[in-house]
């Protein structure tokens, strides 16, 4: 089955690196803030109650792809700052 994220993992392609230095940085300096991180755990749990509302059904979904969005994007930044740096 194809995903959202598999689809943006393959135009990313996080295997290859490619980043600077600068942009690999700035990538993984990117992350939700405690707010955000607090809410998203809490419509997690609501999942697991079976008592999301619709729109927050819809906001969770929005929640997933940015963290997937992130994990795949920080992946590349990783593999750039290691293809700069090897012993790092």
């Amino acid at each position: 089955m194809t995903t959202g994220a598999s689809i943006l993992e393959r135009i990313i392609e996080p295997q290859r690196g490619g980043f600077s230095n600068e942009h690999a940085r700035y990538v993984l300096s990117l992350d939700f803030s405690p707010e955000e991180r607090a809410h998203y755990a809490e419509l997690a749990q609501k999942v697991q109650d079976g008592v999301l509302t619709g729109e927050e059904e819809t906001e969770l979904s929005e929640f997933i792809a940015a963290n997937a969005l992130q994990t795949i994007l920080q992946s590349k930044a990783r593999i750039s700052l290691k293809k700069h740096h090897p012993a790092a």
